[in-house]
């Protein structure tokens, strides 16, 4: 089944010129030039990525990302003029996967996306049969077979990379990760990006989990405490 793509973006070329590229690659494209018009679409078919312009008339893709992360983890690359670092933490915060700064060449828009489908891909497959379904410490459990987050028996919402931060943690708790380390555990090798990703995405698991036994390793990174493990 192919993969369908979601291209909302103003400029006809670029849109036009993307969505050619993806079509020989096998996708199937639906090409929207506005934030409303693509939401109100997705109602009807929910597209397997979203490819997002930030300078919409009307809502603007930073809007339409937080739309789509309130209710979906489908992946989401943003494209945008703007160059600042600023601009990109913004975007991930919001939940974007990837950032991609015009002008750029279509086939690395390709490229990544096709990287994107297989890292999304591959963390729906258990390739380890002896991998555990399940991780506890303290009040916080995680199934990793189905993805899902319990903070004192209550399940918790999170984005997909906010539980493969957890899982990466509580797999190894104790341990101390660099922020380098975890960017290129959750982000993939060939992101550029500020490990600032790594701090702002801390923040937002912290703030759904009051408690988490998440913490900081100044001038380093994070580690999952687990205090029975010490004893």
């Amino acid at each position: 089944m192919k993969h369908h793509i979601f291209i909302v973006e103003d400029d006809t070329n670029i849109r036009d010129i993307v969505a050619a590229y993806l079509k020989k690659e096998g996708y199937h494209v639906s090409t929207i030039d506005n934030a409303e018009q693509a939401w109100q679409l997705s109602r009807a078919e929910t597209p397997d990525m979203w490819i997002l312009d930030i300078m919409l008339p009307g809502m603007d893709g930073y809007e339409l990302c937080k739309k789509i992360r309130q209710e979906s983890e489908v992946p989401i690359i943003i494209i945008s003029a703007k160059d600042e670092e600023v601009d990109k933490i913004l975007g991930l915060e919001l939940g974007s996967d990837d950032y991609l700064t015009k002008p750029f060449s279509p086939r690395e828009l390709v490229a990544r996306v096709k990287r994107l489908f297989k890292r999304v891909d591959a963390t729906h497959v258990d390739h380890d049969s002896e991998q555990k379904d399940f991780f506890q410490v303290g009040d916080l459990r995680l199934d990793a077979q189905d993805r899902r987050v319990f903070w004192k028996g209550q399940e918790v919402e999170v984005t997909a990379k906010e539980f493969d931060m957890l899982h990466i943690l509580i797999r190894n708790q104790n341990r101390a990760f660099a922020r380098e380390e975890l960017l290129a555990l959750i982000w993939g090798e060939d992101y550029f990006g500020s490990d600032r990703a790594v701090d702002d995405l801390i923040k937002r698991l912290r703030k759904k989990i009051d408690g988490l036994p998440v913490e900081t390793v100044w001038g380093f990174g994070y580690r999952l405490r687990n205090e029975e493990e010490l004893e």
